[in-house]
């Protein structure tokens, strides 16, 4: 109940007590961190992946709920929602967040493997909004897409990733449109994150702080940053919030043009 309690004092208290929540990756990184957050506020959570993990999310005393599922099969997408909504009674809250790919020049990637990142990052998350959208529509829910910023700004070294993202932003405003009022629709346009494997995405430590240090708040991303944005979504407070893309990315990243200009400024006599 730390975050809870942290809430509290700040004044702020989101409770979503008798809501069930699905939440796709969340068995690590940042949806581990949104599950959390969602059985802190007392949500009924299940999390699905293909492989169950060693320790399931835990919070306020409580633990995730565990279904297999591989979230790129779509008859797989519709058994795990049916199965949710058959021994919770009713899903309130879809979040997408499986997704991800490997770095893959666009030159050499085969087409198995764009395949599978559309299929994974964009496909999936459609799948399972139409599985789940009668119980959501009944339930007065919402989904939530976990997107990135490789949908906004060119993303070299992982184009078709970052294509999958951008056909995510725009799913989620056309579902947004054509399930309203019933479903509520949003994305999260999620930043540089501080990750279990920083140096994998980011390079070294010093690399890390730099890339920091550059950004306007002055650090990167945190798992918690994403899942407090999946609560308010989540939330009454955003009741009249969909079709939205929420940029999470703590002011964004400084044109690469200012350095170069940085560097050849003239020097003061």
């Amino acid at each position: 109940m730390e975050e809870v309690m942290a809430a509290e004092a700040n004044g702020i208290v989101i409770l979503l007590d008798g809501k069930v929540a699905l939440v796709t990756g969340g068995t690590k990184g940042i949806g581990k961190t949104i599950a959390e957050r969602l059985l802190e506020a007392g949500a009924t959570v299940v999390v699905c992946a293909r492989s169950e993990p060693e320790r399931l999310p835990s919070a306020a005393g409580r633990s995730a709920e565990f279904a297999a599922c591989d979230v790129r099969k779509a008859e797989q997408c519709k058994a795990l929602v049916d199965g949710v909504v058959e021994r919770h009674g009713g899903l309130d809250l879809l979040v997408n967040n499986a997704g991800g790919s490997p770095g893959v020049e666009a030159a050499t990637a085969s087409p198995r493997f764009s395949e599978s990142i559309v299929a994974l990052n964009l496909l999936a998350p459609l799948h399972l909004s139409q599985a789940a959208y009668a119980a959501l529509a009944a339930a007065g829910g919402s989904i939530v897409n976990i997107a990135s910023v490789s949908a906004v700004r060119p993303s070299p070294g992982t184009a078709i990733y970052g294509a999958a993202k951008a056909g995510l932003v725009s799913l989620t405003k056309s579902l947004a449109q054509e399930w309203g009022p019933k479903v509520r629709v949003n994305a999260i346009v999620v930043g540089l994150i501080e990750t279990e494997n920083a140096e994998l995405t980011y390079g070294s430590e010093a690399a890390q702080q730099e890339i920091a240090g550059a950004t306007p708040m002055g650090r990167m991303g945190r798992g918690g940053d994403v899942a407090d944005a999946v609560l308010f979504l989540a939330s009454p407070l955003a009741g009249f919030v969909s079709g939205a893309a929420l940029e999470v990315h703590g002011g964004g990243e400084q044109p690469h043009f200012l350095d170069i200009v940085r560097r050849n400024a003239p020097k003061p006599a």
